[in-house]
């Protein structure tokens, strides 16, 4: 019988590349995590990794026990959600991550909607950069997140996530109200000598930044970093230099800022493990989070 927790070792392995950074992920030291892979080995009674020194790589049963592996874990949280679906009452912990707008945004009404429907959820947010969300969805340190890509810079889909749309958003250039109505024509290029205010590197704000300028033709010139878009703003209105910020983060934007808009879109998806749509909890989720962003948006 091959142990699942195994299992889910050898396909974080197979996404995380080594054995360190899957040692990392589960908060195991390194020898544990290579002695329960031997363990697995010696279950499936065949080699599923080739050892060269410190680095490792699948043999051609340990790449099969992988898919099939991703397939018996997708069954199991569709088993986990059945199970819960014949419970009577939610209950139990329900974690959830987001970007730092919905949990300023979104999140607090859906919160409220799920404690009065649901009081015995456990409701826990951690507020995350998208990119870090799937990573914690594998490695189950959440049991739902919110993603979010540009159309301009598209990411694949995570093969072992499902997900479902929540929000597509205008993106709108933020410049000071005291810049030249020639900044006012939605072109880029028309802040190419412009200060700017991006977001930290790394993350998924601060790429698209550079993409859509690089494409215009410049790189823009970073005189702040921030990664809360009312500091971003409120910087703007200061007259530190320009930004892009999306619908969601410019509802109410402060004295002192003019938006522009752009023809760029932001789209944010729920996202949770493949077989995990059905679980009560998440669904819940979804359709509080969905019926907030309708508020919040008007509706």
């Amino acid at each position: 019988m091959l142990d699942v927790r195994r299992l889910r070792l050898l396909c974080d392995l197979s996404r995380l590349g080594t054995i360190a950074a899957v040692a990392q992920a589960h908060t195991y030291t390194p020898s544990a995590v290579s002695q329960q892979l031997s363990a697995l080995e010696r279950e499936a009674g065949v080699a599923l990794l080739e050892r060269t020194g410190r680095r490792v790589t699948f043999t051609t049963a340990g790449r099969i026990l992988v898919q099939h592996a991703e397939v018996v874990l997708t069954a199991l949280e569709q088993t986990t959600a059945a199970l819960a679906a014949l419970a009577t009452g939610l209950s139990g912990p329900l974690r959830i991550g987001a970007f730092p707008t919905a949990v300023r945004t979104l999140l607090p009404a859906a919160l409220v909607a799920l404690g009065r429907r649901h009081p015995e959820l456990e409701l826990t947010v951690t507020e995350l950069d998208p990119v870090t969300v799937p990573d914690a969805l594998r490695e189950r340190r959440l049991d739902v997140g919110l993603l979010h890509d540009y159309d301009v810079v598209p990411i694949e889909p995570d093969p072992v996530l499902d997900t479902v749309p929540l929000l597509d958003e205008t993106v709108f250039l933020a410049v000071p109200g005291t810049a030249p109505a020639a900044e006012e024509t939605g072109s880029l290029r028309d802040v190419r000598d412009a200060a700017w205010i991006m977001a930290s590197p790394g993350t998924l704000c601060h790429t698209v930044t550079l993409h859509v300028c690089r494409s215009a033709g410049f790189t823009p010139r970073a005189r702040h970093h921030a990664d809360d878009f009312a500091a971003v703003l409120a910087l703007v209105a200061a007259e530190q230099g320009v930004s892009l910020v999306p619908q969601l983060a410019a509802a109410q934007p402060p004295a002192g800022v003019r938006l522009i808009p752009l023809s760029i879109r932001r789209r944010t998806h729920i996202a949770y493990r493949q077989g995990a749509a059905t679980h009560p909890a998440i669904a819940a989720f979804v359709s509080a989070i969905r019926a907030s962003t309708g508020a919040f948006l008007g509706r």
